[in-house]
């Protein structure tokens, strides 16, 4: 069995299993003897139970009739944990619902235990996992696997402290007031309506005090808020604007870093009511806050928020299923707009939420190109130079007033070099992977497979020597420290990502997403390396560099110069310099559109081998008007064989259902033929290349 809903064995003994047909008439079940025990005695009322099983098997996808013994008839609730026989096995499941007959006509057997009597699936979350299922063409136990956590019974068994819910004191539209539309979000959400928003926030740190005062206003009309942020960093920010909002007790916050028990502890917080609000990462995106009026998602275009594992649900479209169905408000925000907002604000399910024009000149910082023709006339190699005079003359001015920020997009020493006379790239001889080097004194390396090349030569003109291809945030730090002597010069990234710093005068080197916020803001920021994230081979590129650079920019003083090392006439450099994200995202939505593209259009990712593809195409009942685009190769890092290919399929946006029922019918059949190898099926995937 394998995350992506296939498996390689069929369990034997399926036709022995009780099973649910709609198409049968209700007969009472019949009880089954338990061997040891002998025979027992069904509960007295609604004796049936419907049980979703952990097989996830897509096959086996489909509610299970068992009989509830009367020793466990009190236990039994709908949305606990159980432990039924399987085919042979004894499995755990959950119990989805009690009814008082059966459709099956054989003798159905008895739950074997109630493990806890704890309800962890209500029936509208269990709703919920089956239409997300639904939608991403998985089974109901792979997303219940992402819904429920582990439990721990000795955080079961802990007493509850009974307390009444506390009301917050709110008052005003707080930053909210800064958006003409602010206080009038404010005010539906106070009276118990449902406002949706895509929100453009100014830039600053004042988006986490706007969120906590939406919270804040959910609660004190009497419901609850759940809030979802990229990374622990910034649950941190929006956990300290909540307690400074709401006090202690009203709410819980939910990060990797707190270990399984305690998460488990604040989930049951939120179950039972005693939490109200909840601020996490993807992993909240289930959590079962009570009488949900509000959902918030910051930043929804960082890939941090994509799910992992099958069936790769993402938070976006999670939250916008779970405030239309418990009639809740929803706060999409961010500093850029995606193109998969925008499609939302198009289709009128959600509406901007943005300053006026006046309001964001006045906080946005200066932004100039590389390149201008001002620069040009004093400068002439500004527009070839990685960090031309403009540059330095606007970190060493900006530097006098506090912390310089300089964005690197590429993380190390130099992660890639090429020959240094006829400039072939370098590759190992073992794998093909590029060389890097990890410092000044290193000998290359492969980033494929680590093997050290220090005898490596051009294979077409023989030469010895390397250059550097593209530079990464170490060796960034390391000139830039040579070139302002005596300044300070951190790095943030992944070996090491500063939470905060100072307002004395620093120049900090960072990769795109680990910037951390400076007291009081950035002097100044320099945006390297434009051509790196510009010249990526994927449909986002634009729209990714972008919110990249404003999430960077957005750390800067109104009015601090930010520098960007790119060609001006680009789109996504014109919209930074204007700090217009609404108008390019709108422009990039068109352009998808035109190009049949998501989110325009929906589209499946098909992986694996060429057969087994093949297999999938052929048996999946495709809607009309499915276009199949490929299979072509894909590349596996560390070697040069490519044994899998990746097919894509693409149908028009109101097709996107029926797309996704034909792949889970479709993998369901080669589950039940013991299909040999299991096909990745991905709805909407980020990455297309």
């Amino acid at each position: 069995m394998t995350k992506d809903g296939g498996g390689t064995d069929l369990i034997p003994g399926l036709d022995d299993l009780p099973r649910v047909s709609a198409d049968k008439p209700k007969k009472p079940g019949k009880p089954a003897k338990s061997g040891k025990k002998g025979t027992r005695r069904p509960a007295a009322e609604l004796p049936v139970a419907r049980i979703a099983v952990d097989m996830p098997l897509p096959h086996l996808d489909r509610p299970f009739d068992y009989l509830v013994p009367a020793e466990l008839d009190a236990k039994a609730v709908a949305g606990c944990r159980v432990r039924v026989r399987f085919a042979g096995q004894l499995v755990d499941g959950f119990l989805l619902d009690r009814v008082a007959e059966s459709g099956h006509d054989g003798k159905l057997l008895f739950l074997e235990r109630v493990t806890s009597s704890e309800a962890v699936l209500p029936p509208a979350m269990a709703a919920l996992v089956r239409e997300v299922a639904d939608r991403y063409a998985g089974t109901f136990a792979d997303v219940l696997r992402l819904a429920v956590p582990p439990r721990h019974a000795r955080v079961e068994a802990e007493p509850v402290a009974a307390t009444e819910p506390a009301v917050p004191e709110t008052s005003g539209a707080g930053v909210w007031g800064e958006y003409p539309a602010g206080e009038s979000f404010l005010n539906a959400l106070a009276a118990g309506r449902a406002p949706r928003a895509v929100w453009t926030a100014l830039p600053g740190p004042d988006w986490t005090a706007a969120i906590a005062r939406a919270v804040a206003v959910t609660l004190k009309g009497g419901r609850g808020a759940l809030v979802m942020v990229a990374d622990g960093r910034d649950v941190a920010r929006v956990d300290a604007a909540l307690k400074a909002e709401l006090g202690e007790g009203l709410h819980v916050a939910l990060t990797a870093e707190l270990g399984p028990a305690e998460r488990y502890r604040r989930w049951l917080a939120v179950l039972r009511g005693k939490a109200q609000a909840l601020v996490g990462t993807r992993a909240a995106m289930f959590a079962p806050v009570q009488a949900l009026g509000l959902v918030v998602l910051w930043d929804d275009g960082d890939d941090v928020h994509a799910e992992p594992h099958a069936p790769y649900p993402h938070p976006r479209d999670v939250l916008a299923l779970r405030a239309h169905r418990a009639g809740a408000g929803a706060l999409i925000g961010g500093f850029t707009r995606t193109t998969d907002a925008t499609q939302l604000v198009e289709t009128g399910w959600a509406h901007a939420l943005a300053a006026d024009r006046n309001r964001v000149r006045a906080a946005m910082p200066r932004v100039r190109y590389v390149g201008e023709d001002a620069q040009l006339a004093r400068d002439a190699a500004a527009r070839t130079a990685r960090l031309p005079n403009v540059a330095f003359e606007a970190a060493r001015q900006a530097m006098e007033d506090g912390p310089v920020l300089v964005q690197v997009p590429r993380r190390g020493y130099v992660p890639g070099i090429a020959c240094g006379r006829c400039r072939t790239p370098a590759h190992c001889r073992a794998c093909q992977g590029p060389l890097a080097l990890a410092s000044s004194h290193a000998a290359p390396y492969c980033r494929w497979c680590g093997q050290i090349a220090g005898d490596w030569h051009c294979p077409e003109c023989g030469f010895f020597q390397v250059r550097a291809v593209v530079v990464g945030a170490k060796r960034t730090a390391e000139e830039l420290g040579r070139a302002f002597p005596g300044v300070p010069v951190r790095t943030s990234g992944r070996d090491a990502v500063l939470e905060r710093v100072g307002p004395e005068k620093a120049l900090v080197v960072s990769t795109p997403g680990a910037e951390p916020p400076a007291e009081g803001g950035f002097a100044a920021a320099l945006l390297l390396d434009g051509w790196v994230l510009l010249g990526r081979p994927d449909l986002r590129a634009g729209e990714e560099t972008l919110r990249r650079w404003m999430n960077a920019a957005s750390l800067v003083r109104p009015q601090g110069p930010v520098i960007v090392a790119a060609e001006g006439s680009l789109p996504p450099v014109q919209a930074l310099v204007r700090w217009d994200p609404v108008t390019f995202a709108e422009r990039e939505l068109a352009e998808r559109k035109e190009a049949g593209f998501p989110p325009a259009a929906r589209m499946a990712s098909l992986t694996a081998s060429p057969t087994a593809i093949r297999e999938l195409l052929a048996d999946a009942r495709l809607p009309g008007g499915a276009e199949v685009l490929g299979p072509v190769p894909v590349p596996q890092p560390g070697t040069d064989v490519q044994e899998k290919e990746r097919a894509l399929v693409r149908v028009p946006r109101a097709a996107g259902q029926a797309l996704a029922r034909a792949l889970k019918e479709a993998q369901g059949v080669r589950s039940a033929r013991k299909a040999a190898e299991t096909v990745r099926v991905q709805i909407d995937p980020l990455e297309l290349i």
